[in-house]
């Protein structure tokens, strides 16, 4: 039980059905979805919907989409994997003869978008309304003007440079060069008319007709490879989830070209220390140990599984947690090792348990704040820069190719045990998504926070050869890490941020929570 005279969030109980969003007018408008008779899935993708038009830097229908999904009596969730392909006459040759670079604000990082077709797909085969009901609150928010956010200003504020690149953009999103303030209200009447399109005509109203000519002639303009028939060919891939056990869970991730997969590798390799009995200087070296370990597998090895081989069975073998931790010196930062040795940021997160036990975990991106800032005019679509994630050395698993998939840094994550969903839960944050993964749970399941304590801790993410440190970690903690040869720093900004639903066998309610680095809110009945 917290300390009631000390700033905080309480978690949310709820008895039949919950939410939690990064953003309270998404949180508002699932729980109304809920409430009138629709499922996980119908919740779920309305709130994204209406977060895409209300948190434009860091989602949008330009950006992409996973999901894990868990209806009540299935032993293990579904997964979707709705990220965007490069374009087919994108390949690493083309840019090395020529000199280009796949630079953040350029064309050649945006990807095909995925999420719009992620959505209808889910909605299809999984929801009970349709996706012309679903879009009604989106398609009104974006016509008639929402009221920005806290976070949501201030992200904005931060991000001006970034919108300011481009004309269209600057246009649609800045009022006199300067970012709306919190509490200022803002429309975006193209990507309500795109909205209505979708509605009206499925995913086929985005990714052909009217939309599409308008991406791909402002894409092209700018000097994008992109064509119409990369957009008619898009289409999202149900894929076969991975897991691990910890302490007795079993931990669910999209497989690569996600990074959930590392954020099973860390688990692996922590499930062998008693976390719950460390100090926090122990804890957060072991994290930032292992962290280093899986993120230089995931930079070698990851990438799109249509056209690369990532050894899955091999990296969550008990043989390679072993070697990481015979990597681990309890007292000594490391630099970690490849094991076997090979030749070669911005997002919302969001879930929802319905009356009947089904849940969704979903997760929607651009990439970085604004994505590639560069915005199609005539649609109101911002655009996602995915494909900064690529690079042009030749037999990279994540070199640039034709239609590939780069890896993808954002990952929906789903906790059960005996064949039951007990948690949807994510962490946003860009490239500390995996990370964030690992201390959410441990959180709750090694130190026996709840589930709201466990998403407001202090983080720390071990990377690159640097420990980020967020401010609520002691002076006296990181003087102890700096003794051990780690090289902190104090992040200027949030290590990312997380939302969970916990289902409680023992009474039976549903225990949510949403992290206090954004506006987002936790809801239910």
């Amino acid at each position: 039980m917290r300390n009631f005279f000390l700033p905080g969030r309480s978690p949310l109980y709820a008895a039949q059905a919950a939410a939690a969003t990064s953003h309270p007018m998404s949180t508002l408008v699932a729980v109304e979805m809920l409430r009138a008779g629709g499922n996980a899935v119908d919740a779920g993708i309305a709130a994204v919907a209406v977060q895409t038009v209300v948190d434009p830097m860091m989602t949008v229908v330009g950006g992409d989409c996973f999901a894990l999904y868990a209806p009540k009596g299935r032993a293990t969730p579904i997964a979707l994997n709705g990220s965007g392909r490069s374009p087919a006459a994108a390949n690493a040759a083309w840019y090395r003869e020529r000199n280009i670079s796949i630079t953040q604000h350029s064309p050649h990082a945006v990807m095909v978008p995925g999420a719009i077709g992620a959505w209808a797909q889910l909605l299809k085969d999984h929801g009970t309304k349709s996706l012309g009901e679903i879009l009604q609150h989106a398609i009104k928010l974006a016509d008639e003007g929402y009221i920005v956010q806290s976070r949501v200003a201030w992200d904005w504020n931060r991000n001006v440079p970034i919108a300011a690149k481009d004309p269209d953009t600057a246009k649609s999103f800045l009022i006199d060069g300067k970012a709306p303030v919190a509490g200022a209200r803002m429309r975006n009447p193209q990507l309500a008319a795109t909205l209505r399109l979708v509605a009206e005509k499925g995913a086929a109203g985005f990714y052909q007709g009217a939309v599409a000519e308008d991406i791909v002639t402002k894409l092209r303009s700018l000097g994008g490879l992109h064509t119409l028939e990369d957009f008619a060919s898009a289409h999202p891939d149900y894929v076969t989830p991975v897991s691990t056990d910890y302490r007795g869970y079993q931990v669910y991730e999209c497989p690569p070209n996600g990074q959930g997969l590392a954020a099973l590798m860390m688990l692996n390799v922590l499930s062998g220390y008693d976390i719950g009995n460390m100090s926090d200087v122990e804890r957060i070296h072991a994290f930032a140990e292992a962290s280093k370990q899986a993120y230089l597998h995931r930079n070698a090895l990851f990438g799109d599984p249509e056209q690369v081989h990532t050894p899955v069975d091999q990296l969550l073998s008990r043989g390679w947690a072993q070697q990481a931790r015979g990597r681990i010196d309890p007292a000594r930062a490391q630099a970690p090792v490849l094991f076997p040795a090979k030749a070669h940021k911005d997002t919302i997160y969001l879930c929802v348990v319905d009356r009947d036990g089904n849940a969704l975990s979903l997760i929607n991106s651009l990439f970085e704040a604004f994505g590639s800032g560069i915005l199609a005019p005539g649609s109101g679509v911002m655009l996602n820069n995915r494909g900064f994630s690529f690079n042009l050395e030749e037999g990279h698993p994540n070199c640039v190719a034709p239609r590939k998939r780069p890896m993808n840094t954002i990952i929906p994550g789903m906790l059960m045990r005996d064949g039951e969903a007990v948690a949807p839960f994510g962490v946003m944050g860009g490239h500390y998504q995996a990370m964030g993964h690992v201390e959410l749970l441990s959180g709750i399941i090694d130190r026996g926070l709840d589930v709201q304590e466990a998403l407001d801790v202090p983080r720390s993410f071990g990377h690159d050869g640097v420990l980020d440190l967020e401010q609520g970690i002691s002076v006296d903690v990181e003087a102890e890490l700096q003794k051990r040869g780690h090289n902190t720093t104090r992040v200027a900004l949030p290590l990312g941020s997380g939302q969970i639903i916990w289902r409680d066998r023992a009474t039976g309610s549903l225990i949510a929570g949403s992290d206090c680095r954004k506006d987002g809110s936790a809801a239910g009945f």
